[in-house]
């Protein structure tokens, strides 16, 4: 009789510890609370609540359904849940809520270079677009940056604009050597994944003298960043084309920019070499990047958190999408930078300055 091969058996899983379990379990109600907060984060955004609030002060849920042009009862159930989430402030003997200084700051006013509002489109979009990033996953396939919901779009301009907002004139433009001082005088700029202009008209308001060029490949985008320039008053010194970024046109820069979009890239390498093409000799490369250090066990923290979780959904699959699709993902780390430029054939690669959410890199000839 011949012998059966059996299959060896997995080993019994271990009976969980209480109050391990327990203490799991409520980091499991703490993140479904948040996540879930998230959708009424977004409809508190688009129907105004938290700038009703803010600019009233402490209300009722009527007095702030009126103000806002909703429902009563629909006012009094949102409120309660961003008491509970912490996000507005209740006051239990007068029966009002209001917003805190710092919670006017985070979601009522979208100049602050705390506003985070933006934030929460990006996370609509990665729900919207799951369906299709599950098949993406199963087939190996990438998924374009083009492809996913509008909201992505708005989001990502309203999410990243108050850090720049905060810090590229003030502090990332003059920490590279030289470059404050070459746009104050005239220079010709070109802002590579520009996306809606934020960063593009960010800059043009704040050197007149110099001109600004920004390329995305997302026609919509580019739209939508013609029609910023003009409302901000810009349009006479900025352009707005279609392009890639290892194919857009021009040369002789004294500027390239890339703000949080070299990693969405398949293939940076191909990018950076044309880049240095288009460079002047003397000319500079901003290279922005989501912060990250090269050992992805010092990531995994609360920021880390956010970005590998932008980054599954978002960035890799859009590398994914192109050619080459190298897929270096939202933490990429310095070193992986470095060595990107260095193939591209830069030589030097300085680490400029940094946020608690950005690496900022002088990239040169």
């Amino acid at each position: 009789m011949a012998s059966e091969t059996l299959e060896p058996l997995a080993p019994p899983r271990a009976a969980p510890d209480p109050d391990k379990l327990n203490d799991f379990m409520g980091k499991m109600v703490g993140d479904m609370g948040a996540a879930i907060s998230g959708a009424l984060v977004v409809l508190g955004d688009r129907l105004g609540l938290y700038k009703a609030l803010a600019e009233r002060g402490p209300s009722t849920s009527a007095e702030l359904a009126e103000a806002a042009g909703i429902k009563e009862r629909y006012a009094r159930e949102w409120l309660a849940a961003q008491a509970a989430s912490e996000y507005v402030t209740y006051d239990a003997k007068s029966g009002r809520f209001f917003m805190s200084p710092e919670q006017a700051t985070v979601f009522a006013d979208e100049e602050s270079p705390a506003f985070m509002a933006g934030g929460y489109e990006i996370i609509a979009a990665m729900f919207k677009d799951e369906p299709k990033l599950s098949k993406a996953f199963k087939a190996g396939a990438g998924f374009g940056w083009h492809e996913h919901d509008v909201c992505l779009f708005r989001g990502t301009e309203r999410f990243f604009r108050p850090g720049y907002n905060a810090n590229l004139v003030s502090n990332w433009i003059p920490a590279l050597d030289g470059v404050a001082e070459k746009l104050a005088m005239g220079a010709r700029v070109a802002d590579v994944g520009c996306g809606h202009g934020a960063s593009t008209i960010l800059m043009a308001k704040a050197y007149p003298k110099s001109r600004f060029i920004g390329f995305d490949y997302h026609g919509p985008s580019i739209e939508r960043a013609q029609a910023l320039a003009a409302e901000a008053g810009v349009a006479g010194r900025t352009d707005f084309q279609t392009a890639a970024a290892d194919s857009y046109p021009g040369e002789g820069y004294d500027l390239v920019c890339i703000f949080d979009a070299l990693h969405d890239m398949g293939d940076p390498v191909g990018a950076a070499r044309h880049i240095r093409k288009t460079l002047k000799p003397d000319g500079t490369w901003l290279l922005v990047e989501p912060f990250a250090h090269d050992d992805m066990a010092d990531n995994l923290n609360p920021v880390g958190r956010l970005f590998y979780s932008a980054s599954t959904m978002l960035c890799t699959p859009a590398s994914l999408s192109q050619d080459v699709g190298l897929g270096l993902g939202a933490q990429a780390g310095e070193a992986r930078l470095r060595a990107v430029t260095a193939e591209a054939g830069f030589t030097r690669f300085r680490r400029a300055t940094e946020t608690p959410f950005n690496l900022i890199f002088e990239v040169r000839p």
